[in-house]
């Protein structure tokens, strides 16, 4: 039978990815944060959070298929957690099916309404990766313009902490000439160990045409620094351009070395680097944080005992 909603996380066919096997489930289509530097606008476009139609049943569907315990990583192309959600709560909706059932999830996010759900994923095989790529509030509503301020966001991983779900958090990508100021991710990285978080992971930003011209035109002076740098030194890796490995290395090193300061564990995302320099963590992901609370199994029961269990109205959102 063919998957519905559920889809092999696969980014780009990336020989560099050394995530785990998992799915990846988006509820929205589209993405109201609208970050300059998004590699899923090549895809799913420029535009608000849509929420996808008949998502839960279509999820129920995969669920049947596929064994118990998977993981299931939202927000892999489309943030689940955008202003929209506080309206159509499909995010949440998602969640309530998925942690009675064991599924091991993952949530990876630039939404503050992830703490509401503080108490479903507190119960459940969870944990919450939030994305922070710098403190500076000013400069990260020019960078990520519809996300939440970064000091909020760092609120919310003090709350998920606090209510006992495990969080790590992406400083992911570290931009040239804009998030790359060691003192500034010596900061960054330490906050992000007083809020709580055991692990980070990060990258470097790989330019495509489409996000490479909006920081251009959107950062002014140093949009136009940061084009010619990926124009003149960049590598083409798989639909992406690539700095040259020395100058990666440069930008990653700081968050490397805060981490190993802080304690944390640490990983990189799609860099090709190798050893425990670079990689020290039971995954590049953070799927390795998610404890098992509860015992995999596959829904059961027809669509009325389903609708019963979820509440009437949710099967068909």
């Amino acid at each position: 039978m063919t998957l519905r909603v559920l889809r092999p996380f696969d980014p780009w066919n990336s020989p560099l990815c050394t995530c785990p096997f998992k799915y990846s489930l988006n509820p929205y289509t589209g993405c109201s944060f609208r970050c300059l530097y998004c590699y899923a606008t090549a895809y799913i476009g420029v535009r608000d959070s849509t929420p996808k139609r008949g998502l839960i049943r279509d999820l129920l569907h995969d669920l049947r298929i596929l064994p118990p315990g998977i993981l299931v990583n939202l927000g892999t192309s489309s943030d689940p957690y955008p202003p929209e959600e506080e309206r159509y709560t499909l995010t949440r909706r998602t969640l309530e099916v998925m942690v009675p059932l064991g599924v091991r999830i993952l949530v990876t996010t630039k939404g503050t309404l992830v703490a509401r759900d503080a108490d479903l994923l507190a119960r459940g095989n969870a944990a919450v990766t939030p994305t922070i790529t710098m403190l500076d509030d000013s400069l990260a509503r020019i960078v990520e313009p519809g996300a939440p301020p970064p000091s909020a966001r760092l609120e919310a991983l003090r709350i998920l902490h606090s209510r006992g779900v495990p969080v790590g958090v992406r400083v992911d990508p570290i931009i040239p000439y804009v998030n790359d100021d060691p003192s500034e991710i010596d900061e960054l990285v330490c906050r992000i160990a007083e809020a709580g978080a055991k692990f980070i992971v990060t990258s470097t930003y790989k330019a495509r045409p489409d996000n490479l011209a909006r920081m251009r035109k959107g950062l002014g002076d140093t949009g136009e620094r940061l084009y010619r740098l990926y124009r003149d030194t960049g590598v083409k890796v798989r639909g992406y351009r690539y700095l040259p490995r020395r100058m990666r290395e440069r930008l990653l090193r700081p968050v490397i070395e805060a981490a190993r300061r802080c304690g944390l564990e640490y990983a990189t995302c799609r860099e090709g680097f190798q050893g425990r320099e670079w990689f020290n963590a039971g995954s590049c992901d953070g799927s390795h944080l998610i404890p098992l609370r509860v015992k995999p199994r596959k829904p059961t029961g027809g669509s009325r005992d389903l609708r019963s269990w979820l509440g009437g109205a949710a099967l068909d959102a």
